[in-house]
């Protein structure tokens, strides 16, 4: 970070000159200036300043900067600021005087946004140029500033050293100054400047992107990079609570991250950023990607690739610079795949770039599908799961209770409400151990406590019996079979071998699958299927109940899946749990009919209900169920 302290600016408006105006001189012992770690010096004759200095009682725009610099050759970034508008937003162009006529960055121009200096992204043509500085002599440099281009000229050549094509932050007004360090090994004399808005420039170069250059992205919040498990994708209440925001590239394909985020300083800041793309059948693909300054990369949560490409990472003369260095072979899944990835930023920029050489169309959305009827007031604690029934026409909601521990007192509960959302019985059926998922048969409701099947008399609204399911870790979800076998999901850590579905069937409970599945979750029998949300793979799968053949049906990335219903049209139902819910038609194109998590609601195991067409949602954290009426 090359940034200063805050200068609360007051900034005076200037009227526009002529270019060829007097340009106004203005002493750095003038108390116009605002010196930061700066100080007086006398340099070859002349008076001059060390250090960084502000000219904050302007609003420059456009027009000309120009001061006189004098370098020794040692190692220092000396330059110029301009339309500054704070520290953590400007512009800045230096140069390098230890680079002069060795590399072709002897000339930089960045922006700064949120406090980073990201010169390791903006590299080559309209970015940095070679150039010729002597030592131990005084030049001029000399900046003119028209609209969203700039050109920096040195010393008395005609031609610019330096043709900014696009300034950054756009067209804007700040304070301008000089920045530079205190050691002597660079020194400034004689500023002056003139506003005008008469400069004339060539047409900027035209840029495009490389091909198959990922057009849309989305950025977590900034977090430190040590409290992340590196080798792991994040767990769903991350995922949940990333207060994402939409992030796309600029014209050469490339995402400032610091546009979006500030890190907190200090090295060691992160963000989690994804896309998801769709794919129409299984292909493999090459992702070619740059990054600054670390990248821990999962497709469809499996980590694919780590790697370093900060300063001096990869040998002593790496500058970091980012670019299209790495690539990695993606086999892509039919339906929506996740690419996501952990970034660092550490030092000298904060920033990535992406391509796919694949056909990946934009996944599909129609939320017009979907329209709020009513909500509950947030009375619920921890809704997990909502159930029809029919018979009686009301909706049960059980209430795991997020805050339960194992030692403590059982506070979960199942509730019954009306079509139109009015709770009827809050605690209907109360001392329950974390319910989850619900299910009718007979006159029984069943559900799933910590490692129990629990049965309840519906007429009598009170557990009459609960069945031990042996060596489970987390039931989670449950659906009858025509025969009447109760088939319960176990979500079981995705990276162990022995994912569990167990059947209670004639008084006794079996593992009944345990391949072909990866930390399954959702559960719904159709015709002789039962549909597996797997959340490991990201499966949308079916397992015929004869044969237990597992059939792939969709991939819908690296997310928790749900609830699962089929509609009346036969098109398949299912939340992701972080606030999604997609139509899938029978060939398995999905459709993103719903998304909740922008409002910071969970779509939890929710009910579709035909004759009324509404989609009944428990929130989870939301601590409210809503429903929307579906128009599919």
């Amino acid at each position: 970070m090359r940034g200063f302290p805050v200068i609360v600016a007051v900034m005076t408006a200037v009227s526009s000159a002529p270019a060829e105006a007097q340009l106004q001189t203005v002493p750095f012992d003038d108390p116009r200036w605002t010196l930061i770690g700066a100080k007086q010096s006398e340099v070859l004759g002349r008076p001059c300043i060390e250090g960084t200095a502000i000219l904050s009682d302007v609003a420059f725009a456009n027009g000309v900067i120009e001061v006189d610099l004098a370098v020794t050759g040692a190692r220092s970034y000396p330059g110029l600021l301009f339309r500054i508008q704070s520290e953590d937003a400007h512009e800045e162009v230096y140069v390098r005087p230890h680079r002069a006529g060795l590399y072709p960055d002897a000339i930089q121009y960045t922006p700064v946004f949120n406090g980073v200096a990201g010169w390791q992204l903006y590299n080559g043509a309209g970015y940095t140029a070679a150039t010729d500085l002597p030592r131990d002599t005084w030049l001029r440099l000399r900046l003119e500033v028209s609209g969203t281009q700039a050109r920096l000229f040195i010393g008395d050549r005609p031609e610019p050293a330096l043709r900014i094509d696009r300034l950054e932050h756009g067209e804007s007004a700040g304070a301008i100054g000089v920045y530079g360090p205190s050691n002597g090994t660079a020194c400034f004399a004689e500023f002056r400047y003139a506003p005008t808005d008469t400069l004339t420039f060539d047409a900027p170069q035209r840029v495009a992107p490389p091909a198959g250059t990922i057009a849309g992205w989305e950025i977590s919040r900034a977090f430190k990079i040590a409290q992340a498990n590196r080798n792991a994708y994040p767990r769903f209440y991350f995922i949940h609570a990333a207060q994402w925001e939409p992030a796309h590239p600029d014209a050469r394909g490339l995402v400032d991250v610091a546009r979006y985020r500030k890190p907190a300083g200090g090295g060691g800041d992160a963000v989690l950023v994804r896309t998801v793309v769709r794919s129409e059948r299984r292909q493999d693909a090459t992702f070619t990607f740059g990054y600054s300054d670390e990248i821990d990369l999962f497709l469809n949560g499996h980590k694919l690739f780590g790697g370093r490409s900060g300063y001096q990472s990869r040998d002593p003369s790496f500058l970091g610079v980012v670019g299209p260095w790495d690539a990695a072979r993606l086999t892509l899944e039919p339906g929506l795949n996740e690419i996501a990835f952990f970034l660092t930023e550490n030092f000298g920029g904060w920033g990535f770039t992406g391509a796919l050489d694949a056909d990946v169309p934009a996944p599909l959305r129609d939320h017009s599908l979907t329209e709020l009827v009513w909500q509950t007031p947030d009375t619920f604690l921890t809704p997990e799961s909502v159930l029809y029934d029919r018979d009686r026409q009301v909706l049960y909601v059980t209430s795991f209770d997020n805050q339960y521990r194992e030692d403590g007192e059982p506070t979960g509960y199942i509730s019954r409400l009306g079509l139109d959302g009015t709770i009827l019985d809050l605690k209907w059926v109360d001392g329950l151990r974390a319910p989850t998922g619900i299910a009718i048969l007979g006159n029984r409701l069943l559900t799933l406590e910590r490692g129990t099947l629990t049965e309840i008399d519906i007429d009598r609204g009170r557990v009459v019996a609960r069945h031990p399911v042996e060596g489970s870790e987390f039931l989670n979800d449950l659906a009858v079979g025509p025969d009447g076998a109760v088939y319960m999901s176990d979500t079981r850590p995705s990276n162990r071998p022995d994912s569990r579905i167990y059947r209670y069937k004639d008084g006794t409970v079996d593992v009944w699958l345990n391949e072909g599945i990866d930390w399954s979750n959702g559960l719904y029998v159709h015709g002789n299927e039962l549909l597996v949300g797997n959340s490991g793979d990201g499966f949308l799968t079916a397992v015929d109940l004869d044969t237990k053949r597992v059939r792939r049906i969709v991939c819908l990335g690296a997310r928790v899946l749900d609830g699962i219903r089929v509609d009346h049209k036969g098109n398949y139902l299912v939340s992701h749990w972080e606030g999604q819910v997609y139509r899938v038609s029978p060939d398995g194109t999905p459709v993103e009919i719903l998304d909740l998590l922008p409002e910071g609601q969970n779509t939890a195991d929710f009910e579709y209900i035909p004759e009324t067409g509404l989609i009944v949602i428990p929130t989870f954290v939301g601590n409210r169920v809503i429903a929307y009426r579906y128009g599919g």
